[in-house]
């Protein structure tokens, strides 16, 4: 059984993912009084519940829009809007399709915990390599860092990217089962 949502509630599931990008994308790890960006998990949570690629362009889009606005007029330094930005485009990707994957392995049961918090892993897991090593190679900032230099530099930042986006999709997990006891019980009744 495949994950299929209400049609209904693909706009409002859209529409709130959406939101949770524009609020948090603006701070990669939060901070006391900020949520952690949120846009990792955003891209695996609307790979589940939408899946339509033509989707991912906007949720892309907006993104860059974030991005735009928090160089432009945020105050963010624009040292990451290199030629190596386009690689966020896979990268994502890769979440997106992590999302699309557990979706076709989704059942209402607990034994599908395992397969969700692999494909969140692994879907992590490229987005940071494929981000990363696009960063590496086309930044133009590493031209005398070996890679092996650049990699032991840059792990540090891979619990964190994993810690936030696992705990985006753990709190929307269980939103989902309950919401999913809440429909069952009203069916019931």
């Amino acid at each position: 059984m495949n994950w299929n949502p209400v049609p209904g509630r693909v706009m409002s599931i859209g529409l709130a993912l959406a939101l949770l990008m524009a609020a948090t994308r603006f701070h990669h790890f939060g901070a006391a009084t900020l949520l952690p960006d949120a846009s990792l998990a955003v891209f695996l949570l609307a790979g589940f519940y939408l899946r339509r690629s033509g989707l991912f362009a906007i949720y892309i889009a907006e993104a860059a829009l974030i991005d735009y606005l928090a160089i432009a007029y945020g105050g963010v330094s624009d040292w990451c809007a290199t030629p190596a930005y386009v690689f966020l485009v896979p990268a994502y990707a890769s979440a997106w399709y992590a999302g699309v994957w557990y979706a076709r392995r989704f059942r209402p049961e607990w034994r599908t915990v395992a397969p969700l918090f692999g494909g969140l892993l692994a879907g992590v897991s490229v987005w940071f390599l494929i981000s990363n090593a696009g960063f590496y190679l086309f930044s133009g900032y590493f031209t005398d860092m070996s890679w092996s230099e650049y990699a032991a530099r840059v792990a540090k930042y891979y619990p964190p990217y994993l810690w936030s986006a696992s705990a985006y999709v753990a709190l929307a997990a269980i939103v989902h089962a309950l919401a999913a006891s809440t429909a069952r019980a009203s069916q019931r009744a």
